[in-house]
């Protein structure tokens, strides 16, 4: 299992994680901060959790691009 989450509200907005991953990551239109697609919200931390290993390497390659490092990547 991968689980990766995004701290959303202190997302500053530099599209880097879009750039490294945009299968799993798009900025929001509404406030220009990063979304990580089909997640799941609770208190702000915004978490994906797949069986597909394969996704790790492109979503570590976001968490490590992220200069505020508000994305995480674990895998289980």
């Amino acid at each position: 299992m991968v689980i990766v989450t995004l701290q959303r509200d202190k997302c500053i907005g530099c599209n880097y994680c879009v750039e490294m991953d945009p299968i799993h990551f798009q900025m929001s239109k509404k406030d220009g901060k990063s979304v990580l697609i089909h997640s799941v919200n609770s208190k702000g931390f915004f978490t994906l959790k797949s069986p597909n290993h394969t996704i790790a390497e492109s979503c570590e390659l976001a968490a490590r691009a992220c200069p505020v490092k508000i994305i995480t990547v674990k895998e289980t």
